[in-house]
């Protein structure tokens, strides 16, 4: 089957009832996206389906074909990191980072939709993503300081 991940085509010869993450992890090489707790309700394994944030341990990798696929390896250009992903550095929105990249992907398709989100709607698009080490509010301010960046990654 044929795959368009991080704008790249890539075939894969696997039963369509496999895992999005699965894929991504084992066969691409991607390991942004993280197994968290496999029901599709931590947010760890959030990647860009058409610009959707959608978990990608719960979706069938059978029913991406036709769509793009974009992870959080995705959203870097030229080597430098997307203003969402600056943004979660500069502002300290982690601790031990294994959250980081469903969030990172989550507030950029929040910023595709959205480019001024009130910190209602932050909360909001955010909602269901757990950190364990409660960085929380630092997430909140990196995602406020990428909405108030012009190019916050909404080039997909």
């Amino acid at each position: 089957m044929e795959i368009s991940i991080n704008n790249l085509t890539h075939n894969f010869e696997v039963n369509p009832e496999r895992l999005l993450l699965d894929v991504l992890r084992q066969e691409a090489g991607l390991t942004g996206a993280k197994y968290g707790c496999g029901e599709g309700n931590c947010g760890a394994c959030t990647v860009l389906v058409d610009g959707e944030a959608t978990r990608s341990c719960i979706t069938p990798v059978g029913s991406m074909v036709g769509r793009n696929v974009t992870t959080v390896e995705g959203l870097t250009a030229g080597g430098e990191l997307s203003s969402v992903q600056q943004a979660f550095v500069d502002e300290s929105a982690f601790q031990c980072g294994y959250c980081t990249p469903g969030f990172v992907i989550s507030t950029t398709a929040l910023l595709l939709k959205n480019s001024s989100p009130s910190t209602g709607d932050i909360k909001s698009a955010l909602n269901g993503h757990i950190c364990r080490c409660g960085a929380y509010v630092r997430i909140v301010k990196a995602v406020q300081k990428a909405a108030g960046n012009p190019d916050h990654g909404t080039s997909l």
